[in-house]
C-alpha cells in the first residue's frame, strides 16, 4: 500500500530529512541527529510536522451528550477555548484511540486523533451517530505543526508580532494573522512548553519555512519521529499501539486519571469504573535499567511469579538520564521492585519506576 504524504514531504526531503514509514505515512525520523534534535527541544526549541494527525468536527444540539457516551473523560467540565485529553472507548472498555477535545462552543467540538486511527474513530462515531449530531472528517484540509521547547513562545510570538501568554496550558485561541486564520493551542507531545498550530495547508507550509528561516540560527531545529518518541517516553506520554490498545482499559493503560464518573454512562462504563475502584488485572508501568543497555520494543521482560515473559512496550536510552528506560504491562499481583530485561541474550536488572522519568516544563506557565 502506498504511503500517505503530508504537505511538507518535499520540504523534509530538501532539508535532509530521513524518511521512514510510520502509521501508514512517510515521515521524517530525523534531520541532523536524534540526540541533537532531542537536546534542541529540551534546551531551546524544535519544530515538528504533525499534519498526519486527524481532525474530526462533531457539532449539533446533541454533540455534547453524544461525545459523553463514547469517551471516558467529562467533556461537560471544559469551557469554550479549552482543550481536554480524553479517550474514545469501545464496548469492552478498550481504547479506540486517545484524543484531544477542543471545545469551540456548546454545540461544536474539534477532535484531534492519531494518524493511524482517525478513520477508525470516525467510523466508531458514525456507528453510534444520532439525530442532532453532525460528524465531519476534516483531516484532509488541516495542516498542523508543533513548536516545542523553552524558546517556543518567544519564537512564535516574534513571528506573529503579538503576545501568546494569554493562552494557558491546554487552552487554544483562533487568531487571524495577515488575513490567515490559525488555531493555536498550548499543547504538545514532548513534555515541554510549546504550541500546536492548525491552519490551511499553504499557510502551514509557509509558517514552517518562515520559522526555520527566522529562528534557525537562534536554536530552532526541525525534529523528527526519533526525537519525538524519546521526548514523549521520558515524560511517560503513551503511544497508541504501545501503551494503548483496544484490549486494555484506560486504567490498565495507566491513564486512569482521565476516567470520570458520569451521569451519561459511556461504553464499557461498569468495567472501567470497577477497575478504577478495585484495581485492574494488570497495568502499564515504567522501568529504568540498573546497568548500561538500551531496551527496545518487544524485548522480553522477566519477573518473579511468571513462567512467560512480558514484553517491552516502549523503550530507549534517555539522553537526559543517560540510562535505559521503558514501559511494560505487568499483572497487578506482581509486588516486586525489580524486573529483568532481556537484551542480546543477557538479562539486565531494571527498577520499577512510577510516573514520569523526566519532568518537562509543560504546564508551568
Amino acid at each position: 500500500m502506498e504511503l500517505k504524504k503530508t504537505p511538507l514531504n518535499q520540504t523534509h526531503r530538501e532539508s535532509g530529512g530521513r524518511m521512514v514509514p510510520f502509521a501508514g505515512w512517510e515521515m521524517p525520523v530525523q534531520y541532523s541527529s536524534i540526540l541533537e534534535e532531542h537536546s534542541s527541544v529540551r534546551e531551546k526549541a524544535g519544530l515538528f510536522d504533525v499534519s498526519h494527525m486527524g481532525e474530526i468536527v462533531v457539532r449539533g444540539d446533541n454533540a455534547l451528550s453524544f461525545l459523553e457516551k463514547l469517551t471516558c473523560n467529562a467533556i461537560s467540565e471544559i469551557q469554550d477555548g479549552q482543550v481536554q485529553y480524553n479517550a474514545v472507548v469501545n464496548e469492552q472498555g478498550g481504547l479506540v484511540d486517545d484524543i484531544t477535545v477542543y471545545r469551540i462552543n456548546s454545540r461544536e467540538y474539534f477532535i484531534v486523533s492519531n494518524a493511524s486511527n482517525y478513520e477508525k474513530v470516525e467510523n466508531h462515531f458514525r456507528r453510534y451517530s444520532e439525530s442532532g449530531v453532525d460528524i465531519i472528517n476534516e483531516s484532509a484540509q488541516w495542516h498542523q505543526i508543533a513548536i516545542q521547547g523553552p524558546l517556543a513562545e518567544n519564537f512564535l510570538e516574534g513571528w506573529l508580532g503579538k503576545k501568546l501568554d494569554g493562552i494557558a496550558y491546554y487552552r487554544f485561541k483562533d487568531i487571524n494573522h495577515r488575513g490567515v486564520n490559525y488555531r493555536i493551542s498550548r499543547t504538545g507531545y514532548t513534555g515541554e512548553d510549546g504550541f500546536e498550530i492548525y491552519s490551511d495547508i499553504e499557510p502551514g507550509i509557509s509558517l514552517w519555512k518562515d520559522l526555520l528561516a527566522k529562528y534557525g540560527r537562534s536554536g530552532l531545529l526541525p525534529a523528527g519521529l526519533g526525537a519525538r518518541d524519546l521526548l514523549r517516553l521520558e515524560v511517560r506520554y503513551p503511544l497508541y499501539g504501545h501503551e494503548l490498545n483496544e484490549e486494555w482499559t484506560p486504567v490498565e493503560s495507566a491513564i486512569g486519571w482521565i476516567v470520570k464518573e458520569k451521569k451519561i454512562p459511556y461504553l464499557g462504563y461498569e468495567k472501567i469504573q470497577e477497575q478504577k475502584k478495585n484495581g485492574p488485572p494488570g497495568r502499564v508501568t515504567g522501568f529504568i535499567l540498573s546497568l548500561p543497555g538500551v531496551p527496545r520494543e518487544n524485548y522480553p521482560v522477566h519477573y518473579s511469579g511468571s513462567s512467560e515473559p512480558s514484553r517491552v512496550l516502549s523503550g530507549g536510552h534517555s539522553p537526559k538520564l543517560k540510562k535505559g528506560i521503558g514501559t511494560v504491562y505487568l499483572p497487578s499481583g506482581f509486588a516486586g521492585e525489580e524486573i529483568g530485561i532481556e537484551i542480546r541474550s543477557s538479562k539486565i536488572a531494571a527498577a520499577i519506576h512510577k510516573g514520569a522519568f523526566v519532568k518537562g516544563a509543560a504546564g508551568k506557565k
